[in-house]
């Protein structure tokens, strides 16, 4: 890491196989803001047969008022390599944004396997930030 910039985080490989690759910006990744991306990644298990991993990117930035924001962007790749990017999380609080990420990745999984497609992917990636 440099200058609290890290940079093609590692990739996280869980036992199910859904696998993870962390970049932070603007802020040194902690132990506590790896470990709650990867409780967050369990959700994601049960859909392997779609996805074989994700790119999650968390960037920090100073607000006017001297506060931090977090805007998280989670991105789905697909077994046949095909990245399907998510709308980002915003917020004060980096695990609750955290949360939010891998909730509306869940979600747009769950309409994924209704639809049999991935139309529930593609609508998921149109929206804009999730406040």
């Amino acid at each position: 890491m440099q200058g609290g910039r890290r940079a093609g985080g590692p990739v996280r490989r869980h036992d199910m196989g859904v696998g993870m690759q962390i970049a932070c910006h603007g802020f040194a990744a902690s132990a506590a803001v790896e470990a709650e991306a990867g409780a967050q990644l369990v959700r994601l298990e049960r859909f392997r047969a779609l996805i074989g991993g994700c790119h999650l990117a968390i960037e920090s930035r100073a607000a006017a008022d001297g506060a931090r924001r977090y805007d998280v962007r989670l991105d789905l790749v697909m077994h046949d390599t095909a990245l399907w990017p998510l709308p980002p999380c915003v917020g004060d609080d980096v695990d609750d944004a955290l949360r939010r990420a891998f909730m509306q990745a869940e979600q747009a999984l769950i309409a994924c396997q209704a639809g049999g497609a991935r139309v529930g992917l593609r609508n998921a990636a149109t929206g804009g930030a999730v406040q």
